[in-house]
């Protein structure tokens, strides 16, 4: 099942402020790279949504993947939920964006977690 939805993009346009509107598809879940900083070991996991993976010590909750109804395989931005079991509540809770992983990253000594895309059926990629 398809929803669509709209993500909006601040940036800067000769100084002003602007909003850019993306017309978005929900997906089933979405593939996540994560590193374990110590060891090195680099690992890519595709999950449903709604499913959670441990990293570590870490869980790492997939609640929402969205992608570009106009390029699918463009973009990814997924709403993750990250708990740690020494602490409680969240220690990442928000939305990562796969083409600016930067933008919003897990503050972790350990692990990275970052999103590389969302999983869509091949029919919308062609």
């Amino acid at each position: 099942m398809i929803r669509v939805g709209v993500v909006l993009f601040a940036g800067l346009v000769s100084g002003f402020p602007a909003i850019a509107e993306v017309a978005t598809a929900q997906a089933d879940g979405v593939v996540l790279r994560t590193l374990d900083k110590v060891s090195g070991a680099v690992i890519d996991r595709t999950l449903l949504q709604e499913t959670t993976t441990q990293v570590g010590n870490l869980a790492v909750t997939i609640n929402e993947c969205r992608y570009p109804l106009d390029n699918p395989a463009g973009d990814a931005f997924a709403r993750i939920t990250i708990l740690s079991g020494k602490k409680v509540g969240p220690i990442y809770q928000g939305w990562m964006v796969a083409s600016s992983p930067a933008l919003n990253p897990l503050d972790h000594a350990r692990y990275d977690v970052w999103v590389l895309r969302c999983t869509i059926p091949e029919a919308e990629t062609e």
